[in-house]
């Protein structure tokens, strides 16, 4: 075509071109990037430092908390650093690397939350049977298979991305490299293929969004009749803020894939964009850990033991 071009770098939106909202932006990603890593940080600590957590559910949630903080650190900072500096440039091998890492960590995330409710199904509605099937090789395989699974599919999916040739403008309209935005700078003719693929990724997160549902009809079918009020008020507690997670995840990544692309402004796009990349790895340590008490205690005493020993180092030093 003689308008094809080889591109070297692209061009990522900004939320706004005010010197004022550019600080703003900065500094509210900023908050949320830190409250992200706090959070996940003090989770993976936690598990780590506590044996009675040494079980399989802490197991995935100490995966979950490291993808998030993968996920997040993927897209955040390129896009503060931006604003902060007044530019949009990414390079070509930037673009990328975050579309493989953000994929990579996003998927990822959604098959150990997908393994997550498997250990929950496991848990109620088959407890006499839970440390045979959840033992610990059984949990170590799952979770190496969806991390390598993951990363085949991400390294194709990438790798088909950008086979595809650009025409044109280099402007992707999103604040981090998407791969929905990625395709409309296409050429017509060059991106059939990776519009197939996506429909398979979709029909794909699908899928472990049916079998999260499916695992929860039998979880609950079985909680309600658990005779004891506490149990199940403990079950529902435990199975609900993850579905809450799951549904906010799967519904705003299928808006952004499947909805057309003139059907929604740049604002929407970008508001969409930072409920499923943003907002669960800030919320998924709240949601799966201050629920939890023992996750709790453990926090308590972690913090707690910090606080000790600052204050006997404090009171050693004025000695």
């Amino acid at each position: 075509m003689s308008n094809q071009t080889t591109l070297t770098e692209f061009l990522l939106l900004g939320f706004s071109d005010v010197p004022e909202l550019q600080i703003l932006h900065f500094v509210v990603f900023l908050l949320l990037y830190l409250a992200s890593l706090l959070g996940n940080l003090l989770i993976i600590t936690a598990i780590t430092l506590d044996h009675q957590l040494h079980t399989p559910m802490y197991f995935f949630l100490m995966n979950l908390s490291i993808l998030d903080l993968g996920s997040i650190s993927v897209t955040i900072p390129k896009s503060m650093a931006n604003s902060l500096m007044n530019k949009r440039v990414i390079s070509y091998s930037g673009c990328v690397t975050q579309v493989f890492l953000f994929l990579f960590f996003a998927t990822a995330d959604f098959a150990i939350l997908t393994i997550m409710a498997y250990d929950r199904y496991v848990a109620i509605c088959q407890p006499l049977h839970y440390e045979t099937i959840m033992n610990r090789r059984a949990c170590v395989q799952m979770a190496a298979s969806a991390w390598i699974g993951v990363i085949l599919y991400c390294a194709v999916h990438t790798g088909n991305t950008f086979a595809i040739s650009f025409c044109g403008s280099n402007v992707v309209d999103q604040f981090f490299c998407e791969i929905p935005q990625l395709l409309k700078l296409a050429c017509s003719d060059s991106d059939h293929s990776e519009v197939g693929f996506l429909i398979f990724s979709v029909c794909l997160a699908s899928s472990f969004f049916v079998f999260i549902i499916v695992s929860y009809v039998q979880i609950f079918t079985t909680v309600v009749r658990i005779p004891s009020e506490h149990g199940r008020h403990k079950a529902f507690s435990t199975c609900l803020p993850h579905l809450i997670v799951v549904s906010l995840f799967i519904c705003t990544a299928i808006f952004a894939y499947l909805k057309p692309t003139s059907s929604s402004t740049s604002g929407l796009d970008l508001v969409v964009a930072v409920l499923y990349s943003v907002l669960p790895p800030m919320m998924n340590p709240i949601i799966y850990s201050m629920r939890n008490k023992e996750l709790k205690g453990a926090l308590s005493k972690l913090i707690g033991r910090r606080l000790f020993s600052k204050n006997k180092m404090s009171i050693f030093l004025l000695q």
